[in-house]
């Protein structure tokens, strides 16, 4: 089957996949390093932050790891079928949406929830859907226009409703859509030759910046009335 292929590609060093697994590694690595600096730094001593911020950033660290291969596999082969680009600038700005939007919105209310998961989402779905033309920019844009505005709804609705639970789930599931991705990218593209070759600095700085700039938002960005 290609699953168990696919699998076993991402033990090997042949081809891009067998590279995923260390990005990941490398990009989960870093979130917690500048999370660790920040917290021992700074955040220590702000009250309530393990409490109030600390679980979601958490997540935002997994989630942002996951995230970081997608993009690594797209560049490798730059380019793509219409249908599998618009599926991966879809997919990519839908979770690049909804989980920083989600994240954000759990701690700091919807409206910066959604600009932060729009700004996120739409900039990443466009950057792996451009892979094939303006068809996957298009749909890395609505995706994570929409993208964006739901995960911070989501969120805000379940705010005294088992909020942290439905992080998990949510999580998950999204976890579960970027391996298919990543699975789908290995299907469509297995039989062409990887036209890009680089390095892991490109995850870990943008890795970096999303981990920054997320942390920053929910400790001193600004707050709905919910949150008083």
């Amino acid at each position: 089957m290609a699953v168990k292929d696919f699998i076993r590609e991402l033990n090997k060093k042949e081809r891009v996949e067998g590279e995923l697994i260390k990005t990941l590694i490398y990009s989960i690595l870093t979130s917690f390093i500048v999370l660790g600096v920040l917290y021992f730094a700074r955040f220590r001593y702000t009250e309530g932050f393990m409490s109030k911020q600390g679980f979601f950033l958490f997540f935002a660290a997994l989630s942002y790891g996951l995230i970081a291969p997608t993009i690594r596999q797209v560049r490798a082969y730059m380019e793509m079928p219409c249908m599998s680009g618009m599926m991966v600038g879809m997919t990519t700005g839908m979770v690049a949406g909804f989980l920083p939007g989600f994240f954000v919105a759990s701690t700091n209310g919807m409206f910066i929830g959604s600009v932060f998961g729009m700004a996120v989402g739409i900039i990443l779905g466009v950057w792996n859907g451009k892979c094939c033309g303006v068809m996957g920019v298009m749909e890395g844009i609505m995706a994570g226009f929409m993208g964006g505005l739901m995960g911070a709804m989501t969120a805000f609705m379940l705010l005294n409703d088992h909020l942290k639970i439905a992080t998990v789930i949510v999580f998950c599931i999204s976890s579960i859509i970027l391996f298919a991705l990543n699975y789908m990218i290995y299907v469509e593209m297995k039989r062409e030759e990887r036209k890009r070759h680089e390095d892991h600095l490109l995850s870990i700085i943008l890795t970096f910046i999303l981990i920054v700039i997320t942390t920053c938002l929910m400790v001193f960005g600004p707050r709905s009335g919910v949150f008083g």
